[in-house]
């Protein structure tokens, strides 16, 4: 038996016992204006508007779409209401399990379908990425015939994992996350829907507020966790679903960690205050707390970002430079993957040996500057670049670093006001020992010494 026509049986099944099916297959959005996010996406006039037939007075589109986006975030929902909305049969098909076989079957039939009923067919073709090249290569007839309404979801940069002549005749449309929000208004609908629970349980706010932490932006993980909290708690003939009941149907306790209150602020500072104060264990745990707790990601990275300049500086060059690796790897790839990363660059961090003087150094400067101790650029360092500067002095008597044989000028650099200060006071820890010899060379040979 052809693949579509098992899923067309489960189809017919599932509209004939919608209470026999998930939760979360039961909430599928029939219709555009039903989807929870995406908006960029929903738009009047919009590509995916169009597709449907909405407001489409031009020639026929692309009849193949890529839809790229986080898990959970509706690439199958989209699928199946282009399907219902242009009435056309709905194949679902994975490119984990299904090869190039399973896909001739399906086209076969679709071509029979349109032949013989005037039906067309939608192939949602999931994890396109997992297709080889010669596996992609056999879609390109049906697309460009419109034998099949292709549309193909990965979580997977396409210009990478897509092969371009497919590419080129998709609409690629990117699916963003979805908001706590937007996750909000899927919950409190599945509640109250007669497709949903029906109002057969309540969830109180700090239920409701676990529940979005676990989901992680992924609308079937949070239906498919309130389904068997739900469950859990009519068995025990509770009408509310408690915190402690979804804790125990998922398997995962409530992290106290408001992102908006004292324990987001309290909890970013241990953070960093155990990696300042080189207890890897302790930042680890830290860190652990935030990730469970459903901390953006980029947050985190921002405030190791900073800690690698204000507690590890010249102690160690290399620290700035993983922090920043960590953040750039960290918008491009996002949860779950992301905790490695930001695992990675907490414990080097707090491994690092450590100095603040380059924090020390900056804040003694702008202290003085604050005072107003500034006072003009000395007269040989001002620029010379223009037509009357030698007649006024500007750059006169300027020595060239470069020209002499240790590459350092005893000249006048800072303004009379400051020119006895010394901000920076390296520390001997790790590579600093280094920037603290430099620093007592070259003062040296300026002619200053240090106070």
């Amino acid at each position: 038996m052809e693949p579509d026509l098992f899923t067309a049986a489960a189809e017919e099944r599932q509209e004939k016992d919608p209470a026999g099916s998930p939760l979360a297959v039961r909430m599928r959005p029939r219709t555009l204006d039903e989807v929870v996010g995406q908006q960029h996406l929903l738009k009047p006039g919009s590509p995916l508007r169009r597709l449907v037939g909405e407001g489409a007075k031009g020639p026929a589109g692309p009849s193949s779409v890529i839809l790229w986006g986080p898990p959970g975030t509706g690439k199958t929902t989209l699928a199946y209401v282009v399907s219902k909305a242009t009435n056309k049969r709905f194949v679902e098909l994975s490119a984990i399990t299904a090869g190039v076989k399973e896909v001739r079957a399906v086209i076969d039939g679709a071509r029979r379908a349109t032949g013989g009923f005037g039906k067309e067919t939608v192939l949602f073709l999931d994890e396109i990425h997992r297709f080889s090249k010669a596996q992609q290569d056999s879609l390109l007839p049906a697309v460009e015939n419109r034998w099949v309404t292709l549309i193909a979801a990965t979580t997977e940069n396409p210009y990478f994992s897509v092969i371009s002549p497919l590419l080129s005749r998709s609409l690629l449309l990117t699916l963003e996350p979805l908001t706590d929000d937007d996750l909000r208004g899927l919950i409190r609908r599945a509640l109250a829907d007669e497709r949903g629970l029906k109002d057969a349980v309540t969830l109180p706010e700090d239920t409701e507020a676990h529940l979005l932490r676990i989901a992680g932006g992924d609308a079937r993980r949070a239906l498919t966790a309130l389904e068997a909290a739900a469950g859990a708690a009519l068995d025990k003939d509770e009408t509310e679903i408690a915190l402690s009941t979804l804790e125990e149907t998922v398997d995962r306790a409530a992290v106290k960690y408001d992102r908006d209150g004292d324990q987001h602020y309290d909890v970013a500072s241990a953070l960093i205050k155990s990696i300042r104060g080189s207890d890897v264990d302790a930042a680890l745990h830290y860190l652990a707390r935030m990730i469970e707790a459903g901390e953006d990601p980029r947050f985190i990275a921002r405030r190791l970002m900073i800690s690698a300049s204000e507690d590890i500086g010249l102690a160690d060059p290399h620290a700035l430079p993983v922090a920043v690796a960590a953040a750039q790897a960290v918008a491009m790839i996002g949860f779950p993957e992301a905790a490695l990363t930001l695992s990675h660059a907490t414990i080097a961090l707090a491994l690092a040996p450590k100095s603040n003087s380059a924090t020390t150094a900056i804040g003694a400067a702008l202290d003085d500057v604050r005072k107003g101790l500034a006072g003009p650029v000395p007269p040989h360092l001002r620029d010379g670049h223009y037509k009357g500067a030698a007649k006024l002095g500007h750059a006169q008597g300027y020595v060239y670093p470069h020209d002499l044989p240790e590459g350092i000028a005893a000249q006048q650099y800072a303004p009379d006001a400051i020119k006895e200060r010394e901000y920076y006071t390296p520390t001997r820890h790790g590579a600093e020992a280094r920037y603290a010899d430099a620093v007592e060379w070259t003062r040296k040979h300026l002619g200053r010494r240090r106070s």
